[in-house]
């Protein structure tokens, strides 16, 4: 159990460290934009679609300006959820079963 503490006070650390959180960003928003990326982003319903591009042109916004937001309005690890991984995990399944049929 308290190994787990530990790799979970690592993992809040370096989520701070990484610094995009202070832009108002998600880990989900700052994924490499791989073709996969990109059909997920394109399956997401409209609300979190323009939720994620909000936050990414807030946070381009702030980078210009060489700002970052409020400590208040950082997003915390606790509430950082994975909005896109469901729809990811959906295109890359369909792209393996693609794949595994083209090759019959």
């Amino acid at each position: 159990a308290g190994g787990g503490r530990m790799i979970e006070r690592l993992r809040k650390w370096y989520y701070n460290a990484a610094g995009f959180n202070k832009l108002g960003l998600m880990r989900d928003d700052t994924l490499h934009e791989d073709d996969d990326v990109k059909e997920a982003v394109k399956r997401l319903p409209e609300h979190l679609y323009n939720e994620r591009v909000f936050r990414i042109k807030r946070a381009l916004d702030l980078s210009l300006k060489h700002q970052i937001l409020p400590k208040d309005q950082w997003v915390k690890y606790e509430e950082d959820h994975r909005y896109l991984e469901p729809y990811l995990k959906e295109v890359i399944r369909e792209r393996h079963e693609r794949e595994a049929w083209n090759k019959k």
